[in-house]
This record gives structure tokens, C-alpha cells and sequence, in this order.
């Protein structure tokens, strides 16, 4: 199962400001504990968590899953599996 990476970037950076990274095996759990108010957020920017845990349990599927621009925050979020 392939861990989730989630880098955010500010300013144009090509380094990113805050990485979160969350283990294959505790992908499924974490989604769980995703309060309603950041899943609609998620949702919002086309994010569907669900199916990125199914997604996780293929070994064939890695690298980048969604990138998010926000140009009025003036940052990118890339959601990876690895």
C-alpha cells in the first residue's frame, strides 16, 4: 500500500513549506478522522479522499494524483502516492 504525500508550496517556492505525509497502512484509518469541514474543502478543490484510499491499495498507481493551484493564497498543494 503506498503512502499519501501531501506538499505544500508558497510563493511560487520550489521547496515546500509543509509536507504531510500519512503511511499506506494507516491511509484508511486517517481518512476517518478527516473532520467534515476540511472533507467539504477537500471536495470544493476536487479532492475525493475516498478514492484516493482505493487508489492506494494498487501497487501499480504512484506519483502525483492532484495538483491544486490557489491564486489567491498564492500556493500549490500536490497530493502524491509513493
Amino acid at each position: 500500500m503506498a503512502s499519501l504525500k501531501i506538499n505544500v508550496y508558497k510563493n511560487g517556492s520550489s521547496e515546500p513549506a509543509t509536507t504531510v505525509t500519512i503511511p499506506g497502512g494507516v491511509l484508511q484509518v486517517a481518512s476517518k478522522l478527516i473532520p467534515k469541514r476540511a472533507m467539504d474543502e477537500l471536495h470544493e478543490k476536487g479532492i475525493d479522499v475516498e478514492e484516493i484510499v482505493n487508489l492506494s491499495n494498487n501497487p501499480e498507481v504512484s506519483g502525483t494524483l492532484v495538483e491544486v493551484e490557489d491564486h489567491v493564497k498564492n500556493e500549490r498543494i500536490v497530493i502524491s502516492l509513493e
